[in-house]
């Protein structure tokens, strides 16, 4: 299966794993950072966050975005199957979740926010079962 739409897959899924990886490291260190307080740890947490964000969600997130948007380029009859409607709309609420980090990363960075533990722990636990959803339709494809 050495096809266009088998390369596209690749970096489809290559990117799905850097994005939604990184997000969940993320979140972990961000739970971690907002644990801590005011302490001398807090340039490097939120160094680590910054790069993790612009260096392995984003491009990861663009990368699945392009890819995806290839295979129904080269597979148009995807647009009629059911489960790739949820499964969009799975990743509408992952967008979302990203930009919610990315947003909470920022403000809690800039001192606008305070930022508890327990909600970076939401939005990771958020994160993966919107990620385990778009697993299963995928492998399952339900409907």
């Amino acid at each position: 299966m050495n096809s266009p739409v088998a390369w596209a897959l690749v970096f489809h899924i290559i990117g799905f794993v850097f994005w939604v990886g990184g997000l969940l490291v993320t979140t972990t260190v961000l739970g971690m950072h907002a644990g801590q307080g005011p302490l001398e740890s807090s340039p490097v947490f939120e160094h680590l966050e910054v790069k993790l964000l612009k260096g392995m969600v984003h491009p990861g997130a663009i990368i699945t975005i392009l890819a995806g948007l290839t295979v129904v380029w080269l597979q148009p009859g995807y647009l009629y199957q059911h489960w790739l409607h949820a499964k969009l709309f799975l990743v509408t609420i992952l967008v979302t979740l990203d930009l919610v980090v990315y947003a909470s990363t920022k403000a809690f960075h800039k001192g606008q926010i305070q930022l508890q533990r327990r909600e970076c722990m939401i939005l990771h636990g958020a994160i993966s079962l919107v990620f385990l959803g778009i697993v299963i339709l995928v492998l399952i494809k339900p409907f």
